[in-house]
């Protein structure tokens, strides 16, 4: 092998170096992103099944799994008050 061969990998190596610091900084934060949303979900189905005795029901989708995912426990909060609010205005009419 010559030393051009040898530079090439050497600086390949180095570039996939480089890229892979790059992007595992945005990998990073779209798999804490997916856990946080994965426990919204089951926090927010806890909610559900304690609020079965009371007639109470959030609807378990993607939009309210990721807002308690990215705001944690106020989030999840801020989806009760709402509920609470839509079903008060609900009663109302």
């Amino acid at each position: 092998m010559d030393f051009n061969t040898i530079g090439t990998f050497i600086i390949c190596i180095i570039l996939l170096f480089i890229l892979g610091k790059i992007f595992i900084l945005p990998l990073k934060n779209i798999l804490k992103l997916v856990f946080n949303s994965i426990l919204g979900g089951l926090l927010i189905y806890l909610i559900n099944i304690i609020g079965m005795n009371f007639g109470f029901h959030i609807g378990l989708n993607l939009l309210t799994s990721v807002l308690v995912g990215i705001l944690g426990i106020p989030g999840a909060i801020l989806l009760v008050i709402l509920k609470v609010i839509i079903r008060l205005n609900d009663i109302k009419k």
